[in-house]
């Protein structure tokens, strides 16, 4: 029923569960979590209960109003478009022009070339090819916000962009990606990580976090 509280599922470290763990929290949309690991019994998006929520086996997943969701930018937009308060998209068309372009960039250009499934194609190589890609789309995206960002990614309030960069910040760090020359997004990135939606939806934050992982 549409009135039943929402349900996500999950993974701990997955950053397209994480930018959905941010809007959700930024909402102040309470939910239940259901933790699907992507490593333990060979992946357990691969199961056949997970596969009937959604066929593409991947996390996030949320159900909610009746319906379910995949693929996490559909998902904020949903969120936004039913529950618009704060909101994530500027008002103005070109800041939000803007902030759909760096989030599009993080989520179809950076991220998905540094996901598990392509890493377990890489081998050993798998640190050395996440390092170039995330760098590679590092060094376009600093160009990017140098023009664009204020206190965050687009201006000073917090958008959909923000919900992107900081799962993949975090990434780049488990990749040992060196930052140092990507001031602005380090920057953003800082400020970010010190509003409470950040922090609550932080990897280190979430029931299914292995207990050496915990903060």
């Amino acid at each position: 029923m549409a009135s039943e509280k929402p349900i996500l599922y999950s993974y701990f470290r997955s950053s397209c569960s994480w930018r959905v763990r941010i809007a959700l929290a930024l909402k102040g949309i309470s939910y239940d979590l259901v933790p699907v690991n992507l490593l333990k019994d060979g992946g357990q998006q691969f199961s056949a209960e997970f596969k009937a929520v959604n066929p593409m086996q991947q996390v996030p997943a949320l159900k909610i109003d009746g319906i379910t969701l995949s693929q996490s930018l559909a998902i904020i937009h949903y969120l936004e478009d039913t529950r618009p308060n704060p909101r994530l998209l500027p008002q103005d068309p070109k800041k939000r022009a803007q902030v759909r372009m760096i989030a599009d960039h993080i989520v179809s250009s950076i991220q998905p070339l540094q996901n598990l499934s392509v890493l377990k194609q890489m081998g050993e190589k798998k640190m050395e090819w996440a390092q170039n890609c995330i760098a590679s789309g590092f060094q376009a995206l600093e160009q990017i916000l140098q023009h664009t960002a204020g206190r965050y990614s687009v201006g000073d309030e917090v958008s959909m962009a923000d919900l992107c960069l900081v799962p993949q910040v975090s990434n780049a760090e488990r990749f040992r990606v060196d930052m140092g020359p990507y001031p602005t997004i380090t920057r953003i990135n800082k400020a970010l990580l010190a509003l409470e939606a950040f922090k609550v939806s932080h990897p280190s934050q979430q029931p299914d976090t292995p207990a050496e992982l915990r903060a």
